[in-house]
């Protein structure tokens, strides 16, 4: 009883010691929260001062001075992205690809022997307001500008859709929706020089939906002009170009992902120009020829990806492959020659139906970080022309670019290296056997340097 007696009293004696403890550390807290609030309330106000002070000191780019920008002022994202190249291959005075009608224009060129600036491009684009972005993109070479991209596009449609409206780099395919300078190699693929001399621009509306699922579902359609090659501008109302694209994925682990989509476009050709070389007796001559008619092309593209537990920095594979099938119906026209060329007199008229297919197929592997290493075997199928050679072309060479069964292929091996996100340099090598009768071996030293903001790749 003794015992418990004593310890009680202990306890009684500790109480108000250990009271006095637990106030005095309450006290020691709030004393720190007052001192660390008093500090940063302290920085805050140097950093308005700062900022205060950088906005008057700092001069306009005329020479004047400037008044701080209102908040919610227009503060555009401007990038420059320079690129050029050294280039070593055979002297052909027209790099036609066999078998194919020549596309036209509105491509970067690239063909230039020795050293060129390549297509450099300025890229302006801001939020306009909360409902609208836009984005202006102009492509630079030889002295020339040309309007590459200019549109506007949604940020609160909501339910996963996004409009786009005015011009923009069709989401058809895989690589059409990318810039030059994000390829991965020196050089469009063979499949899109043919097809739309380098990429197909829409001017117009594309609606895209994307599906509140885990998989990746995006359903995509566009109607334009049609003013771009396989197509020709008709200069007239309502839509000359339709398509439509759908694009599936996801992931499979951590360390890889994929993406499969499918395309189709169509739209009309109305005296859509080529050359072609005749056989007459003096001589072969050259002729001209017109096509009037409806072209319809098909689209299947694969993209996948792996990256050590998604972490692509220092390792990375991908292999990216795409296949297309075009059909063309309408008319053919032969209508300027000399000598005894069919085309003399009244045009020369009659059918004519293609099917042609081809494709590539490539790889790029970064095996360690700033470098990596690519493969591409670029393939095209003349397919068949069904036409009349009563009435049209009757004296033709059969061997001609255009009306050969020759197949067109390319293979490119390159090697590349990256400081960082804004230079990249690269060599590549590549037999070009895209026109019938020519091997072209190839060596390409290009650079690319990025200047200032510039949004993040697609996938």
């Amino acid at each position: 009883m003794r015992r418990i007696a004593l310890a009680a009293a202990a306890a009684a004696l500790a109480l108000p010691a250990a009271a006095d403890d637990l106030k005095a550390l309450r006290e020691e807290v709030a004393q720190m929260k007052k001192a660390y609030e008093q500090r940063i309330e302290a920085l805050e106000q140097r950093l308005a001062a700062a900022e205060t002070h950088k906005e008057k000191s700092q001069p306009a780019q005329d020479g004047g001075s400037r008044a701080p920008a209102a908040a919610g002022g227009f503060n555009p994202e401007v990038s420059v992205i320079l690129q050029g190249q050294y280039r070593r291959m055979k002297d052909v005075p027209e790099r036609n690809i066999t078998g194919y009608w020549p596309a036209s224009g509105h491509d970067h060129g690239g063909d230039e022997r020795g050293f060129s600036v390549d297509s450099s491009e300025l890229i302006v684009s801001a939020n306009i307001n909360p409902y609208f972005r836009g984005l202006l993109n102009v492509a630079l070479k030889n002295g020339e500008a040309e309007v590459e991209e200019a549109y506007f596009q949604t940020l609160g449609l909501g339910k996963g859709f996004t409009l786009k409206g005015g011009r923009y780099l069709s989401g058809i395919g895989y690589i059409n929706e990318q810039h030059p300078h994000a390829w991965d190699f020196a050089d469009a693929p063979l499949m899109m020089k043919a097809l739309f001399g380098e990429h197909y621009v829409q001017d117009g509306l594309q609606l895209k939906w994307v599906a509140p699922t885990d998989l990746f579902l995006e359903f995509g359609a566009e109607i334009g002009r049609g003013a771009r090659f396989p197509g020709t501008d008709r200069n007239q109302n309502g839509v000359g170009a339709t398509s439509l694209f759908a694009h599936v994925g996801g992931d499979v682990g951590r360390s890889h992902a994929w993406r499969a989509g499918l395309s189709w476009l169509t739209t009309r050709a109305k005296d859509r120009e080529a050359h072609f070389e005749d056989t007459d007796a003096a001589g072969p001559n050259e002729v001209e020829g017109l096509f009037t008619g409806r072209s319809r092309t098909w689209i299947a593209d694969f993209v996948w990806k792996w990256a050590p537990e998604g972490n692509p920095k220092y390792r990375n594979l991908k292999l990216q492959a795409e296949w297309f099938r075009r059909t063309e119906d309408g008319d053919l026209a032969c209508t300027s020659g000399v000598g005894t060329s069919p085309c003399l007199g009244s045009p020369a008229l009659g059918s004519l139906r293609t099917a042609q297919t081809g494709g590539y197929v490539q790889s790029v592997w970064q095996f360690m970080p700033k470098w990596r290493v690519g493969y591409r075997y670029d393939w095209l199928n003349a397919g068949s022309k069904s036409y009349d050679p009563a009435t049209v072309f009757a004296a033709l060479d059969p061997a001609n670019a255009y009306f050969s069964s020759y197949r067109p292929k390319r293979h490119s091996l390159m090697v590349d290296w990256s400081q960082d996100e804004f230079s990249r340099l690269r060599l590549q090598f590549a037999q070009d056997k895209s026109m019938q009768g020519v091997t072209d071996n190839q060596v390409t030293l290009q650079y690319i340097m990025s200047l200032g903001a510039h949004g993040a790749h697609k996938f």
